[in-house]
């Protein structure tokens, strides 16, 4: 589905910018409405409520990315400068490890909380048409 894709990369990058979730829903909302139809509009929701992943621990790193992946950076830290200064193998391949699975948590509470601000937009679009004039 081409569409969720290019709906999901325009949330991205939205999401790089500094402003309030509210601000970035308005912008997403215009481009949306501009470039999606209604009907493919609900299509793209229906999938996306499908993707999202749900539980406690999806929640928590969709919501606090960084701090999850801060011990992963300490693992990878640690293990580099265990690694460096005696000499043991062990702590590089700790150090690769720890920078993989920090990179891969932030990686993947970014794309969540970017499904998540799509989603948002998508019920808001919904709203806002089902209102009377």
């Amino acid at each position: 589905m081409g569409q969720l894709e290019s709906l999901l990369s325009m949330a991205l990058d939205e999401l790089t910018q500094y402003s309030t979730d509210a601000r970035k829903i308005e912008k997403l909302r215009r481009k949306i409405c501009l470039s999606v139809p209604m009907a493919q509009q609900r299509e793209v929701k229906e999938a996306l409520l499908t993707q999202m992943p749900s539980g406690e621990v999806n929640k928590i790193i969709e919501e606090q990315r960084q701090t999850v992946a801060l011990p992963f950076w300490g693992i990878a830290g640690l293990g580099l400068l265990l690694g460096i200064s005696l000499n043991q193998p062990i702590g590089l391949l700790a150090a690769i490890g720890g920078t993989f699975a920090a990179i891969k948590v932030q990686k993947l509470g970014w794309q969540m909380q970017a499904k998540r601000l799509l989603l948002q937009t998508l019920e808001d679009i919904e709203v806002r048409s089902n209102q009377p004039k």
